[in-house]
């Protein structure tokens, strides 16, 4: 049956009573399983029971809103009651099928979950079902939000839709399935409704525009189907909007302007000015574009699908896999992937997917916006930086300084280090880090590369280890010390004998006072960390062994590499002096650090 067809019939008043107009969605529904659009699994399973005689009694349609889950109950409701049935093609003719269309059959029940969730509209159910239908096959119950119904409900209802009479039929709808009892979904064969594509989407608002004699850019019906997000009844209701409004043609303006979206020259300009890292010039689009009436929440989401893009674009995707691009912007959208780089264009939808969160939540939602615009025109090439990144930690050899990134940000200082005065292909001297010079000139060179941020993430690359001999076993064990400065470091330097067994094994003795000290350095994890810290210092890994020394003149000695007071224990010491103790007092405070002259 053609879709002008269906409007005719839908449309056409009973004889005697005035003509009402009937909206869009309700209009175009879908009368057969063939027009049911993007639920064709659903269609032919339901088809197949019909043919070969396998009909339950009990189904649970599910799915996000707009997908055709009721439809495809009245449309089963016809198929099954329908003079020339049961037939998975149902004739829309009889009366049975008018009636079912507009609603109005006794025999075919739809029952609004979220208005009888009651027991007792529960109670009322389970006796009408006793009775046959008036002229039909089958009584049908279509309960829409079933999950809306309370517990005690679906304990009424379990006994009878087990074991329901020949007669009845029962057809549930929900958005949210895991809010009905298991024992509810054990006794229904449960079909999921998929979100309609935006392709099928824009045919089906194709279709309706010509039955209403109506011309459309069929830019403005994509604009349209991909704002549905998988929803067709959300399709036809924006679609609604635009021809109340009488023009004889729906253009992209329209659209754009009863959405609150920025048009795609506005929104290309914004996007060129992002990826040439200027915001001021970006925060002058967005001005405009709001002068323009575009909603500052519209435009962020228009952003995160360009970027969106942009990244399946930097991942390796063709144009068929863009989503929220076409035609000449999809060719950009390839060259702009691939000239941010994939780690770029994460970042860049982090801070757009963060703000957009925070919107819900603020009233300075142009001030987040501005914000989220300036923060990305600020990002770094960081495709760059992780390959920099990469190399440190993998310990290979550095032959020179960073590349400046393909994208720099504005307003980007050179560093004040010797290596950022540099040229880029000129290899830093084996000086700096190598001999003596070893520690400051790497410091100056992760200095001048790598921002404060990620350098903690960053392993400096090996030095030249020191073998362990008998003569320097406690020279290696305070060079292992020095790399810590926490509580393992403290109980650790404890330790009042170091002693090397072989060139493969530290022997590290505690004396009995300090049992705890030494359980606490041979837990598995805190002595991983010190045999990576004593493989980096000699060169090659060396095992630790942890024991109690019997031997008294131990027990009085001076720990063998006792560390410097930590932080925290000086914090402690000078938290004591009368005059912090005073101060704390008068001003009602707390000590935090301290600080030497």
């Amino acid at each position: 049956m053609s879709i002008g067809a269906t409007a005719s019939s839908a449309a056409s008043p009973p004889a005697g009573r005035q003509a009402e107009y009937v909206v869009v969605a309700r209009r175009y529904r879908p009368q057969t399983f063939e027009e049911l659009l993007g639920q064709e699994h659903v269609a032919r399973a339901l088809s197949g029971a019909i043919t070969s005689n396998r009909v339950g009694h009990a189904y649970l349609f599910t799915g996000a809103r707009g997908v055709g889950k009721t439809s495809a109950a009245r449309i089963l409701a016809k198929a099954l009651n329908c003079v020339e049935g049961p037939t998975p093609t149902p004739c829309n003719r009889c009366d049975v099928c008018l009636c079912v269309n507009a609603g109005e059959d006794v025999d075919v029940l739809e029952i609004d979950g979220a208005s009888n969730r009651g027991i007792d509209e529960i109670r009322e159910l389970r006796q009408n079902v006793r009775v046959r239908p008036s002229r039909v096959r089958f009584k049908i119950y279509i309960i829409d939000e079933v999950h809306m119904l309370t517990k005690e409900a679906f304990n009424a209802l379990l006994k009878t839709l087990e074991e329901p009479p020949e007669h009845v039929k029962f057809i549930f709808c929900t958005t949210e399935p895991e809010k009905i009892p298991i024992t509810i979904l054990s006794r229904c064969q449960r079909f999921d409704f998929a979100g309609i594509q935006t392709s099928a989407i824009a045919g089906r608002l194709r279709q309706i525009v010509e039955a209403e004699g109506v011309q459309a850019d069929q830019d403005a019906l994509e604009i349209l189907a991909r704002r549905a997000a998988g929803s067709m009844r959300d399709s036809q209701s924006l679609l609604e909007q635009l021809l109340s409004f009488g023009g004889p043609k729906i253009t992209v303006a329209e659209v754009n302007s009863m959405l609150g979206t920025a048009g795609s020259e506005r929104l290309g300009a914004l996007v060129a000015h992002l990826l040439e890292r200027r915001p001021a010039e970006a925060l002058h689009a967005l001005d405009a574009a709001i002068g323009e009436g575009v909603d500052v929440g519209q435009l962020l989401e228009q952003l995160m699908g360009y970027f969106r893009d942009c990244m399946a674009a930097s991942a390796g995707c063709t144009a068929e896999h863009l989503l929220y691009t076409w035609g000449e912007e999809q060719q950009r959208v390839l060259q702009a992937g691939k000239q941010l780089g994939l780690e770029t264009v994460l970042a860049m939808l982090q801070i757009l997917d963060q703000t957009a969160a925070r919107l819900r939540y603020s009233t300075h939602r142009r001030t987040l916006v501005e914000l989220a615009l300036v923060r990305i025109c600020k990002l770094e090439d960081l495709d760059g930086l992780a390959a920099l990144i990469g190399q440190l930690r993998d310990g290979a050899p550095i032959g020179q300084a960073v590349p400046t990134g393909r994208l720099p940000a504005a307003g980007a200082a050179p560093g004040s280090g010797e290596a950022a005065k540099k040229k880029p292909d000129e290899p830093l001297a084996s000086a700096e880090l190598n001999g003596t010079n070893a520690d400051s000139g790497l410091e100056e060179y992760r200095e001048t590369v790598i921002p404060a941020a990620e350098r903690h993430e960053v392993l400096a690359p090996t030095l030249p280890g020191t073998p362990l001999t008998l003569e320097n076993a406690a020279a290696v064990w305070r060079q292992v010390l020095a790399r810590f400065n926490d509580l393992l470091a403290e109980h650790a330097g404890f330790s009042h004998r170091v002693a090397a067994s072989g060139s493969d094994r530290l022997v590290v003795s505690f004396a009995k006072s300090y049992n705890v000290s030494k359980s606490i350095c041979e837990r598995p994890d805190q002595a991983a960390r010190l045999e990576s810290a004593l493989a980096e210092v000699t060169g090659s890994p060396i095992r630790l062994q942890f024991e109690l020394s019997d031997d008294a003149a131990v027990t009085t000695a001076e720990p063998v590499a006792r560390r410097p007071p930590s932080g925290r224990e000086r914090l402690l010491e000078k938290s004591q002096h009368p005059l912090v103790r005073r101060a704390c007092e008068v001003f009602n405070a707390q000590p935090v650090r301290v600080e030497e002259n």
